[in-house]
């Protein structure tokens, strides 16, 4: 074991019980860490973080977002369709076109956060 290993372990097997219920009474159900980390699966593709960070500067269209990503419209419909489902982004008829913009400030706050804690 090298020494970067030896500080990443306890010397004593030392349960602190207090800390443990505290933190324990804060957990959410098993099940909204599963549909989080989903969440966050989709933050996991360069991709789709682009486009929901070009959403978060202005609405655009399919056409829009194809010709900014250099990828086909296709492949821009089948991202944003999971984000749709994902409600991480919602969209608006205008005649023939269809306009896509964030869903909400929450999806706004999370590319803004990530982007702080890589520039920090």
């Amino acid at each position: 074991m090298d020494e970067n290993e030896k500080l990443e372990l306890c010397e004593s097997e030392c349960i602190h019980e207090d800390i443990v219920r505290f933190v324990q009474a804060k957990l959410q159900p098993a099940g909204d860490y599963e549909e989080l980390a989903n969440l966050l699966k989709l933050f996991g593709d360069p991709t789709r973080v682009k486009l929901l960070h070009a959403l978060e500067q202005h609405e655009m269209c399919v056409c829009d977002l194809a010709a900014l990503l250099g990828v086909t419209k296709s492949a821009v419909s089948h991202q944003l369709k999971l984000l749709r489902m994902s409600n991480l982004v919602k969209s608006r008829r205008k005649g023939q076109n269809v306009f896509y913009n964030l869903a909400d400030d929450h999806v706004r706050q999370i590319i803004d956060k990530g982007f702080e804690h890589l520039w920090e």
